[in-house]
Parts: structure tokens; sequence; C-alpha cells
């Protein structure tokens, strides 16, 4: 498929999702969020894609929130539209099965910063900058920043980010835990395709059954998350993958994995 706002590279099993509004610090639109949420139906459904990685375009920005000057002509009863299409697109970014990582290049401010945390982990350049300022529009974070931010830095962190409105630079950020590599610019993407690139070489249902029993045992108390663990862990043993893995090895070879 053509997507206006978002551009779509492969690269062996990796796909790279670039929101492309540079002109607009790539602020989330209504297009946007539609295509974004196209983007990820068709890559969840491509076997051929193991992990993804969710950047932006030029060197400016990552994202920068919502698109207030497409907001600004909107009514009350637009505005709500819009918002329950974004909450979906956060939503579909925070639940996609795959590995998928944040390449954050630039300013990455309110639901930017939310994008960012909704991925697995983020990789940033240096001369990035993250915050969640909406309270100084007297609204508050609205796509999982007052959830995801205090399960990611701690609850007290957390919540002086979000009450102060404050931009923390990458290295802070990276001190605090919100990302996991600071690169210099010219580096980013080269330090992001090695990452990605030990990911993919992986199982790719073993990497999706990985991530959901991370993501829903991290939420239940040991004894059912070490249940939910196994039952991620039975869904590994019944496929093709994993006879292909136990062949490979002892065939001393690397092995090809189908998503199957």
């Amino acid at each position: 498929m053509q997507y206006e706002t978002i551009e779509i590279a492969r690269e062996e099993h990796i796909a790279i999702v670039k929101i492309n509004r540079p002109q607009a610090m790539n602020a989330l639109s209504t297009q946007t969020a539609r295509e974004l949420l196209a983007v990820l139906e068709e890559l969840e459904l491509d076997n051929e894609v193991f992990a993804a990685v969710l950047t932006a375009a030029g060197d400016r920005a990552f994202c920068v929130g919502a698109d207030l000057k497409e907001r600004k002509n909107m009514n009350r009863d637009q505005m709500k539209k819009q918002r329950a299409l974004f909450v979906k697109a956060f939503t579909a970014v925070a639940q996609f099965p795959k590995p998928l990582v944040a390449v954050v290049n630039g300013f990455a401010l309110g639901g930017g910063c939310e994008f960012a945390l909704c991925c697995d982990f983020i990789i940033t350049s240096e001369k990035a900058a993250f915050g969640l300022p909406e309270v100084g529009l007297a609204i508050i974070p609205g796509g999982g920043g007052t959830q995801l931010l205090p399960r990611v830095i701690g609850r007290a962190r957390a919540k002086e980010l979000i009450f102060t409105g404050r931009r923390i630079p990458a290295q802070e950020a990276y001190r605090l835990g919100l990302a996991n590599h600071v690169v210099p610019p010219e580096k980013l993407m080269e330090k992001t395709m090695e990452i990605m690139r030990e990911i993919t070489k992986n199982g790719p249902i073993a990497l999706q059954q990985a991530k959901r029993s991370i993501n829903l045992g991290v939420e239940l108390e040991l004894n059912t998350a070490l249940a939910l663990e196994a039952e991620c862990y039975n869904v590994c043993l019944a496929t093709e993958d994993r006879d292909e893995g136990l062949r490979a090895f002892n065939e001393k070879r690397k092995p090809v994995y189908r998503a199957r």
C-alpha cells in the first residue's frame, strides 16, 4: 500500500516505519493516525517481518504530539472523534505483537513521547529531548503517558515530569531508564540496525511469545505469571521454527526461520 504521511522500508526481516511530516515536526494528524493503524496491521500480517522500528523523517523531531494547527478549526464533536482515533493509534503501537523499537531522532513531546513509550524500548540521538507538557494546555497525557511513564521510571519521577511538563535531554532520559541507548545522531540508524539484526536472527514466534509473556506477566502475581510463561513456551514448542532451531543447532549452522 501507498501512504501519504508514513514511509515503510524493509531490510531482511526488519520493517522501518517512518512518520514523514518533517515540515510539521512530524506532528500527529488525523491522516497519520489512520495510516499508522493500517501500517501496523499490514506488518502484523506479514510473516517476513520479524520486528519493526518506529522513527521519523528529518533530524528535528520524532513527533511533537497532536497537530494543533489541524485541531484549531475543529469543533468539540470533531475533536472527540479525532481523540478516539488517536487512542486507537496509541493502543495499536502498544499492542503490536512483534518487537517494536522507537528510534528518536529529535523532539519527542506529548504524544510523540507517548508513542516512544508504547514501543518496547527506545534508542535515541544525543540531540533528542523528551517531555509530556500536556498540563500546560490544561489537559493530561492521553496516549498512555500517565500509565507507561511510571512503569518505566517509577511513580515519583513520572509525577514530577508530568506535573511540571518539563523537557529532559537524551542523557537524562537514559539516566532515568527511559532510553536504552544514546548515540550520536550520525550513528543512530547504524546502532539501531545492529540491535535489530540481533533481534531478528531469532525465532519470530518466540519473539512474539516472549513479548506477550513479559507485557502481560509483569502485571500479574508470580504464580499466575509463571503459568502464563508456560503457556507462551508451549506455543513455541509446537512450531516448525522450533524444530528448525534444534536441527540447525545440531548441524552447526544458522537457522532459517519462517514464522510457522
